[in-house]
């Protein structure tokens, strides 16, 4: 009887491992070119036709390997990067399986060149369909250069799944643009079809990303770094408003491997969950190190999955770093030109005649003194009582101005520092800084404000409460009274004082004070929905957080709404003491900028 199992040949067990490791071109590349990084090169030129297709061609000034290594390299399973098991665990390279070179020689016609440092020849190895045709000495630099030509002819199956020439050389672009972001110290050229895509020098991290994503990129990124509990967190991260619609500017990495992480990502996004709308992505260049030991790479062929030891640890600190620099809101430093603001007249003017300079610019000061009277109305925010610690201190009132102002606005925050123009349509408070005017939603910053605060309360203990004079009774689905007896205590800790009146009738004693005077029952509704969508992949500290903004939202006042001095200056005041103050907690921003040049533009002045 003939035997059913059977040991594949090897031409065979190499195409089987070329479908896990060589997707597309793009793979190949990856492939390629973390081997000339481990080979500790300083320069790497990356050349594709067709989109990869017909050549790939890698070129780098590593160490180079021997005629005999060479030879070795081309077998399944051949690595110099580990020996033993226990280097799985202690793992300082890129590759490490041994299977790319065979593997993308098996679909490929493929020519190896290399030369040993200090040798005086180098050697080519010549391979088709995984088949060694060909071993001859060669003229050549220090280093190694890879040719893979015809990249599926012997797999046409695998041919009907690729896209376009131009899909496919974006792929590649953007595989080595993720690289070069990774070693800012290595040289990298990309060429398509003999077209320099991009050419990278060697310098820091903020000159590579300018020279791959543009000056606008690396202009609004800020500094993150952070160690502790054995996870060190370096790199930039983007100001809110330079997002997008998709997580493709997330580069993130473990020591300095390029990785799609759903931990790391979720670290990334819940930092900037209160700057972003729901559905954009930020720009961030994160670089995360960790002991070799503390993270297993050997998850996927493609290694892009990781998983690490202490997957909390690893999250809370990158979570934490990200979300230090974002508390400071560096985005928002004042320009350099100072702003304008005139001193308090103590003397009677004195108009001299023939002076004409001399009353012009009377005539300016008294018009940028200027400020509309607002009719009285009851007061929407409230000075705050006594300053927090490490914050700036309210604002004086606007009519007893300190005596040396300029030296006072560099001690002041920033929102504080500004002048007040006025007020568009009650909605929009309009400032100058320096040249530029700020334009600030106050509805949006009075509601970061109220979070900010609502956050503060509920993590001393429970968000400040009012008793109902008559408490209302609340009819709820038998699937939000089970919600109720689940999280009572949140819902406690939330303001809301809820007692069981019998089958699924409550009866509503307290609710948040900020909710006073508001639809609270729908609110109360709309919270029993945030905390029924617990469960694996949503922690109760982001419904809270959710539930928060919520709060915030509907206990500030929408529409139109006339402030006095006092109020916008309040107001301030409670912004400079406010962690990520730029944004509301859903997003949306808080002030926007127009430079003078921007506004000259408008009337055709440039």
């Amino acid at each position: 009887m003939p035997h059913r199992i059977r040991i594949l040949p090897e031409i065979l067990t190499n195409k089987i491992a070329a479908g896990e490791v060589v997707e597309r071109p793009a793979s190949v590349v990856k492939e390629l070119v973390e081997n000339a990084l481990d080979a500790g090169c300083g320069e790497i030129i990356v050349e594709i036709e067709g989109g990869g297709r017909r050549l790939i061609r890698i070129t780098d000034d590593g160490w180079g390997m021997s005629r005999e290594d060479a030879l070795m390299a081309l077998e399944r399973h051949a690595t110099s990067k580990i020996a033993t098991d226990d280097d799985l665990f202690s793992l300082a390279t890129l590759g490490f399986r041994g299977e790319a070179l065979p593997s993308v020689a098996s679909v490929s016609r493929f020519t190896l060149a290399t030369r040993e440092r200090g040798s005086i020849e180098g050697t080519e190895i010549y391979a088709e369909g995984g088949k060694i045709r060909e071993v001859k000495a060669c003229g050549m630099a220090e280093g190694t250069v890879v040719s893979v030509r015809n990249l599926f002819f012997n797999t046409p199956a695998r041919l009907k799944f690729m896209k376009s020439v131009e899909t496919e050389g974006g792929h590649v672009a953007d595989l080595v643009t993720r690289l070069a972001l990774s070693r800012p110290e290595v040289r990298f050229t990309c060429v398509s079809d003999g077209k320099t895509l991009f050419r990278a020098l060697d310098g820091t991290l903020r000159d590579r990303v300018a020279a791959l994503l543009g000056k606008t990129v690396a202009a609004a990124l800020h500094p993150v770094e952070l160690a502790t509990e054995g996870v060190r967190v370096t790199g930039l991260v983007a100001r809110p408003d330079v997002s997008r619609s998709a997580a493709s500017h997330l580069y993130t990495y473990i020591n300095g491997r390029f990785i799609r992480d759903r931990v790391v990502q979720h670290a990334v996004l819940q930092a900037y969950r209160n700057f972003l709308e729901r559905g954009r992505y930020p720009v961030v260049v994160l670089f995360i190190e960790v002991s070799p030991g503390e993270v297993d790479v050997n998850v996927h062929p493609t290694k892009h999955e990781v998983r690490f030891r202490q997957q909390g640890i690893v999250h809370d600190v990158i979570q934490g770093a990200v979300e230090k620099t974002l508390r400071l809101t560096p985005w928002i430093r004042r320009s350099e030109s100072p702003v304008v603001t005139p001193p308090a007249v103590s003397r009677p003017q004195q108009y001299v005649q023939g002076t004409g300079a001399r009353q012009v610019e009377e005539v300016r000061e008294l018009l940028e003194n200027y400020r509309p009277a607002v009719a009285p109305h009851r007061p929407l925010f409230a000075p705050q009582s006594a300053p927090q610690p490490d914050r700036e201190p309210p604002l004086p009132d606007s009519g007893s101005r300190m005596p040396d102002d300029t030296a006072v606005r560099h001690h002041r925050g920033y929102f504080s520092s500004l002048a007040v123009i006025g007020q568009y349509n009650a909605s929009y408070i309009l400032c100058q800084d320096g040249t530029d005017m700020v334009i600030i939603d106050q509805h949006a910053a009075h509601e970061r404000v109220a979070f900010e605060r609502l956050k503060a309360q509920f993590a001393a203990g429970r968000i400040e409460g009012q008793g109902l004079l008559f408490p209302e009774t609340v009819e709820l689905s038998h699937r939000e009274s089970a919600v109720v007896r689940e999280h009572g205590g949140e819902l406690d800790r939330l303001g809301f004082d809820l007692e069981d009146f019998g089958g699924t009738t409550w009866v509503v004693k307290g609710i948040p004070r900020l909710l006073a005077g508001t639809d609270y029952l729908r609110l109360l509704r709309d919270t029993l929905e945030e905390l029924q969508s617990l469960g694996a992949s949503r922690s109760i500290a982001d419904a809270v957080e959710d539930i928060l903004a919520r709060v915030a939202c509907h206990s500030v006042v929408r529409g139109e709404h006339p402030l006095t001095t006092g109020e916008i200056e309040a107001l301030f005041a409670q912004m400079d003491a406010t962690d990520f103050s730029t944004n509301c907690p859903h997003g949306r921003p808080v002030l926007q900028r127009l430079t003078l040049g921007e506004v000259e533009k408008m009337f055709k002045r440039v």
